[in-house]
């Protein structure tokens, strides 16, 4: 596997090398992200992942300077699964100036998430488009339990007509229904057995949903809250959703996403299941 940090060299190594299929992360990587570049594969003759600990997606008081680092663990997974090339930038090869042009969403980086991470989908869009425009890739995966961001990263190739297909990938869980993610490594012995709880409620509410129908929709979320913070949690939402655009659904004709977060202790869970 290569490793390239300067954008020049990144490019360079990537001339003639066919069919490309990237997927970005943060690092501090788990089954889901390798599923992902397993997956990658399929899609293109060249396989690159990026690590990255993007700044501008962190808002104030959240876990930009404690987010796990472990790079060489890392680079030992992505060989291990196959990836042909690293991009590892530096903030200094990334943003070698002050960012001053944004990529700015629409609505829809103000809701759910949005609401309680203000900017955050300014500073992942921003990230994200850069990150495109360096590895130039034909193909780019993300995985569904980002919901939100997997839909405004969609939207936003298909609005400013990028040259490349958006793969959203199953979410991976854990055998007792956790949603791996790089922050379930905060969570304290009693809290990793509490956590399942969360997609527990929303297969409840989603079966609840389709007895009840829609009218019982805000209702159904009202319980589900109420229950996780009974247990000790801090729910920040529960949310059923239409999956095109995140909006409140009229019916139960659309396709229908059960969106949730919430804080165990310190930790701030998000878990998602589509209806």
């Amino acid at each position: 596997m290569e490793i390239h940090a300067p954008i020049p060299a990144l490019r360079h190594a990537l001339q003639g090398r066919g069919r490309i299929a990237f997927v970005p992360t943060m690092g501090n990587l788990h089954e889901g992200h390798l599923t992902l570049m397993r997956q990658a594969r399929q899609h293109a003759d060249t396989v690159v992942a990026s690590i990255f600990v993007n700044r501008l997606q962190f808002g104030p008081g959240e876990d930009f300077d404690k987010y796990p680092r472990t790079f060489e663990a890392d680079c030992a997974k992505l060989q291990e699964a196959g990836v042909d090339v690293l991009f590892a930038p530096s903030e200094s090869d990334l943003y070698p100036e002050p960012q001053n042009f944004f990529v700015e969403p629409p609505d829809l980086q103000h809701l759910l998430e949005g609401a309680f991470r203000p900017g955050h989908f300014r500073g992942v869009a921003t990230v994200v488009l850069k990150l495109f425009n360096c590895v130039q890739p034909q193909a780019a995966l993300f995985g569904k339990k980002d919901y939100q961001q997997l839909m405004l990263i969609r939207a936003m190739a298909r609005q400013l007509a990028l040259p490349m297909d958006i793969v959203g990938v199953d979410t991976v869980r854990a055998e007792d229904g956790l949603a791996l993610s790089s922050r379930n490594g905060y969570l304290s012995p009693a809290e990793r057995q509490e956590a399942p709880r969360l997609i527990r409620t929303l297969e409840h509410l989603r079966e609840q949903l389709l007895r009840q129908g829609i009218s019982a929709r805000e209702a159904l979320e009202q319980e589900a809250a109420a229950s996780l913070d009974k247990h000790g949690w801090k729910t920040d939402y529960v949310a059923v959703r239409q999956q095109s655009d995140l909006h409140p659904p009229r019916d139960m004709d659309q396709k229908l996403v059960i969106v949730a977060a919430a804080r165990l202790g310190h930790t701030r869970l998000i878990d998602n299941l589509e209806v």
